[in-house]
């Protein structure tokens, strides 16, 4: 198995960094989450956060519904033209969390270790 570098997890997903030749290779961060597997660019990751946030306020039909976003799935648009998923409310919960995790711990590291750093 190829080694990697965990940047977030969840209950749902990972997100994390390949190494080659004992190298972290920080150009894309591969997403994986619901048998489904994404390598995007802190930038595609950052308009793929932006979707996850408007079909959230597209979706908040579930606020008076018995069924509390357990019955429905909603379309999830991705920085993949050619690729939308069908998630319920609470996956899209969790791919926001992970999402957002994963954004705000690279943000973290480039600060500390950019920046940051005396």
């Amino acid at each position: 198995m190829r080694e990697i570098e965990q940047i977030y997890h969840n209950n749902f997903g990972i997100a994390f960094y390949w190494k080659r030749n004992n190298q972290t290779i920080l150009d894309k961060v591969q997403l994986v989450f619901k048998e489904t597997g994404f390598y995007f660019s802190v930038s595609e990751l950052n308009h793929f956060c932006n979707l996850i946030e408007d079909s959230i306020i597209e979706n908040t039909c579930c606020e008076a519904c018995e069924m509390k976003y357990s019955c429905h799935k909603f379309l999830l648009k991705t920085p993949c033209n050619s690729i939308d998923l069908a998630v319920s409310m609470t996956e899209l919960k969790s791919i926001k969390d992970l999402v957002e995790g994963s954004l705000f711990k690279i943000e973290l590291d480039e600060y500390v270790y950019g920046v940051g750093l005396n």
